[in-house]
C-alpha cells in the first residue's frame, strides 16, 4: 500500500510541475518563481564566464541558465538513476530554454527590461549582432522557443513514465 501512495504522490507532484513549467513557458511575461531562480543563476553566469573573454561573458548568462538545470538532469539519470527527478530537471531546463528564447526575441526591439535599467547592454543583441544575424533574431528565436517544449516535453513523459516503471519502483 505505501508503494501506492508514493506513487500516487509522485505522479500529482509530476503533473503539477508540468502543468507549472507550461504555464510558465506559455507566459513569459508574468512573474513566476522559478523565474526569479533563473534570473539569479543568469546574472551568476555573467560572473562565471567572465574570465572568458567579452562574448562568453555575455553568453554566460544565458548559458550558466540553461546549464545548470541540465547539470542536475544528467547527476540524476546517470548518477542517481533517478529518471523521475531527471525527468523533472528536463521540465526545468526546457521552461529556463524558454525564458531564454523570449529574452533572445527580444533582441531586435530591445523592449525587456533589464537589471541595471538604459545604461547596460542587452546580451541577445549584443550576441546575434556579434555574429552578424541580427535579421535573424525572429527565426533562432523561434527554433530556441521549439527545443524549449521538446525538451519540456521530454522532461514531463519522462517523469511521468517513470512512475508506472516497474525498475523504478
Amino acid at each position: 500500500m505505501n508503494s501506492v501512495i508514493v506513487k500516487a504522490a509522485k505522479l500529482i507532484a509530476a503533473c503539477c510541475l508540468a502543468l507549472y513549467f507550461y504555464n510558465c513557458i506559455r507566459t513569459p511575461d508574468n512573474f513566476h518563481f522559478i523565474g526569479g531562480v533563473n534570473l539569479l543563476i543568469h546574472e551568476a553566469g555573467h560572473f562565471i564566464f567572465m574570465f572568458f573573454g567579452d562574448f562568453i561573458h555575455v553568453l554566460g548568462g544565458s548559458l550558466n541558465q540553461v546549464l545548470i538545470p541540465a547539470i542536475f538532469a544528467v547527476y540524476f539519470f546517470l548518477w542517481r538513476k533517478e529518471p523521475f527527478s531527471g525527468g523533472i530537471m528536463l521540465m526545468w531546463m526546457g521552461e529556463s530554454l524558454a525564458e531564454v528564447a523570449n529574452y533572445a526575441a527580444d533582441a531586435i526591439v530591445m523592449q525587456l527590461p533589464l537589471l541595471g535599467g538604459d545604461n547596460v547592454i542587452h546580451d541577445w543583441n549584443y550576441l546575434f549582432s556579434a555574429l552578424h544575424v541580427l535579421p535573424q533574431t525572429p527565426g533562432i528565436s523561434s527554433a530556441m522557443y521549439g527545443m524549449s517544449y521538446m525538451i519540456f516535453a521530454a522532461g514531463a513523459a519522462i517523469s511521468i513514465y517513470s512512475v508506472f516503471n516497474k525498475r523504478n519502483s
